[in-house]
């Protein structure tokens, strides 16, 4: 599952998801996302950190908080280099970064790390 509030980043990384065989759920509104969780189980999300109304760290917080999905690999998807601090400090095995832009080989190296494949 892809939640990217970005379109043009939306559509690009759908494309890099496709290349390397994957077939992405698309969630461009944060809103939704929960109710595509409930109906939907993916094998990993891919998460833009900066959105609205919800930005991607209280997405997350909600995620493993309030709806107990702790077992969901996230991959926080970001341009923002601060990430790094914040993510050791959160101490969740199942949460990774990748570093806006990234690339095909990048993208795949970070799925695969969570996927086993």
């Amino acid at each position: 599952m892809l939640i990217e509030d970005d379109l043009p980043i939306l559509d690009m990384m759908e494309i890099l998801l496709r290349r390397i065989g994957y077939e992405p759920i698309l969630v461009p509104d944060v809103s939704d996302a929960f109710n595509r969780l409930k109906a939907e189980q993916p094998s990993l999300i891919l998460l833009d950190i900066m959105m609205t109304p919800m930005n991607g760290w209280e997405f997350l917080e909600k995620l493993r908080g309030e709806y107990g999905m702790k077992d969901i690999p996230v991959i926080l998807f970001t341009a923002s280099p601060s990430v790094e601090e914040k993510l050791v400090e959160l101490k969740d095995r199942k949460l990774g970064v990748l570093q806006k832009p990234v690339s095909i080989i990048e993208l795949k190296v970070g799925i695969e790390k969570f996927l086993g494949k």
